[in-house]
């Protein structure tokens, strides 16, 4: 996971917590979970929450979190302590004060449990399978949406690890649509797409980069999350681009069917 110790990154941070985003806002109750070397760790503390949601934005000193978090010191270093032994998190010497440390996370983001009332009618997906004369991709559709809807009424957001899993798809990809051209490259893509019934492929934009997606396969059939839901897919782009750039490369998805739209569209910046 990589991180960003940026004065830019200080300035999303400390407007999440003035514009009383509820990642951040005391009244959230949702369980953060984490992989560890000693198993899963699901963390609930509020406290505990707001720090480790501000650290997956970036590494940040002591003084940084207490300020951010609105904390005082000693409950700061109290929690800090804690998930250090939990292996959570971990430190190291501030390089321009030897007296201070800098936090970061050493675990894995695996999701969060919060609950979410969907409505939603699994007969519809049988419908569109027995339409389909058994396709078995239909059938892999229904199986994949069924469960991932199931997981999110039970309140389990899985998108950090279907986007975990689509950065390693797209590393395996990469060799066979790269192309030192960028329209072939581009090409490629959308043929990959295409051809393996993962949606339709159109470049929208060049700069910056955008990318529109017809009858997305990760997210066409979901009902409305109020959120974008193909984390996958970004996952393989923002794998194939960095490698095409050499580059970290971040994909923002800015449309999606799980948001109410007719496409999905991801912005790689």
């Amino acid at each position: 996971m990589e991180k960003n110790n940026t004065i830019q990154d200080r300035n999303i941070i400390d407007n999440r917590i003035n514009d009383n985003n509820p990642v951040y806002g005391s009244e959230n109750i949702q369980i953060e979970l984490f992989t560890t070397p000693k198993g899963v760790k699901a963390i609930k503390n509020p406290v505990r929450v707001k720090i480790l949601s501000m650290l997956r934005e970036g590494d940040l000193s002591f003084d940084e979190i207490v300020k951010f978090s609105g904390r005082a010191k000693s409950t700061v270093s109290s929690h800090l302590k804690s998930m250090t032994r939990e292996e959570i998190i971990n430190s190291r010497i501030d390089p321009n004060d030897a007296r201070k440390k800098i936090f970061f996370i050493q675990s894995e983001y695996i999701g969060k449990l919060q609950r979410q009332q969907l409505q939603e009618d699994i007969s519809a997906y049988i419908k569109r399978y027995i339409a389909s004369e058994n396709d078995p991709f239909e059938f892999f559709r229904l199986i994949f949406h069924t469960i991932r809807i199931s997981l999110l009424t039970q309140g389990v957001d899985i998108d950090p690890i279907l986007h975990e899993a689509g950065l390693k798809v797209g590393e395996a990809l990469y060799e066979k649509v790269k192309d030192p051209d960028m329209d072939k490259f581009l090409g490629n893509i959308a043929n990959f797409w295409e051809t393996h019934s993962l949606g339709s492929v159109e470049i929208k934009n060049f700069q910056p980069l955008t990318i529109s997606v017809q009858d997305c396969f990760e997210c066409s059939g979901l009902p409305y999350l109020g959120r974008p839901a193909c984390a996958f897919d970004s996952g393989i782009l923002e794998s194939l681009f960095s490698k095409y750039n050499k580059e970290k490369i971040r994909v923002r998805e800015t449309k999606c069917y799980a948001l109410g739209d007719n496409s999905c569209r991801f912005v790689i910046e």
